[in-house]
């Protein structure tokens, strides 16, 4: 069994809700991903979100673009990401990363290196699971494939505006988890509706059988207790990525841990 459906078993054994932190790769210096990785995984992360940077980020707000927009300044791509993860896996092969991006940084990466290159140097590297936010379901079914052939996950997102046709067809390819987002608009904006998320999951797990993850608008211990109670897991970004910017460098990956700690012992009070 793969890294992500091994962790949500083991969770679901236990009880437990999946904590899942984004941050941006390369933010907010090239040097310290793999180490806030590490603290996010000692501060009770289960399964760690690293974004890739894009220059043209549609689904996300100012926070998560201004953090992809100093990496990339930065020299951060596809190469530097996936660097990053096989540097991680050199001290943890347990813990399931997936990879968070744009279409056109996997294709430019398939272009400069051969067909199936980014599957297979990021299977390589020690990548679990890929979200697209661009790829529809319906128009990646070789992608999917050749994903499970090398033992990651196709993850998708769901939103408030999803119709059932998308829900079943997102239900027929994707595996590891579904991402449901909880708020209409770009990442960072608006009020959790928390009320309305424990409405929306019911309809979605009538079409949805493998764990449901919610984002956006998790700020807090008190949101993602509410989220946690109904959902499978917990993603939380935009305000993670504010917690790193405003630490020197040498108090990043401590003030990270600490903000991560107070939402895991949030999630493990509902048990």
């Amino acid at each position: 069994m793969a890294r992500i459906p091994q962790t949500f078993a083991r969770l679901q054994a236990a009880g437990r809700k999946a904590l899942i932190p984004y941050m941006t790769a390369g933010f907010p210096y090239p040097d310290i991903t793999h180490e806030l990785m590490h603290a996010m995984v000692e501060a009770g992360s289960d399964i760690i979100e690293l974004g890739v940077p894009f220059s043209d980020p549609m689904a996300d707000g100012p926070v998560i673009q201004r953090a992809g927009e100093k990496a990339l300044a930065q020299g951060i791509g596809m190469k530097q990401v996936l660097a990053m993860v096989a540097q991680f896996r050199q001290r943890d092969d347990t813990t399931p990363v997936v990879l968070m991006g744009y279409a056109n940084p996997v294709e430019r990466y398939d272009l400069s290196h051969g067909r199936h290159a980014f599957v297979r140097d990021a299977a390589k590297a020690g990548v679990d699971g890929v979200l697209i936010v661009d790829y529809p379901p319906e128009e990646c079914e070789e992608f999917a494939a050749e994903l499970r052939r090398h033992q990651m996950d196709l993850i998708f997102l769901l939103a408030p505006t999803s119709p059932e046709q998308r829900m079943r067809q997102v239900a027929r390819i994707a595996s590891g988890y579904v991402y449901y987002v909880s708020l209409k608009g770009v990442t960072g904006a608006g009020h959790l509706d928390t009320g309305a998320v424990e409405q929306a999951l019911p309809r979605i797990r009538e079409h949805v059988k493998i764990p449901v993850g919610v984002g956006f608008g998790i700020r807090d211990a008190a949101s993602a207790r509410a989220v946690g109670r109904v959902a499978d897991a917990v993603v939380i970004g935009t305000k993670l990525i504010q917690v790193a910017e405003e630490q020197p460098r040498e108090k990043v990956a401590s003030a990270v841990g600490s903000f991560l700690r107070e939402i895991r012992q949030a999630l493990d009070d509902n048990r």
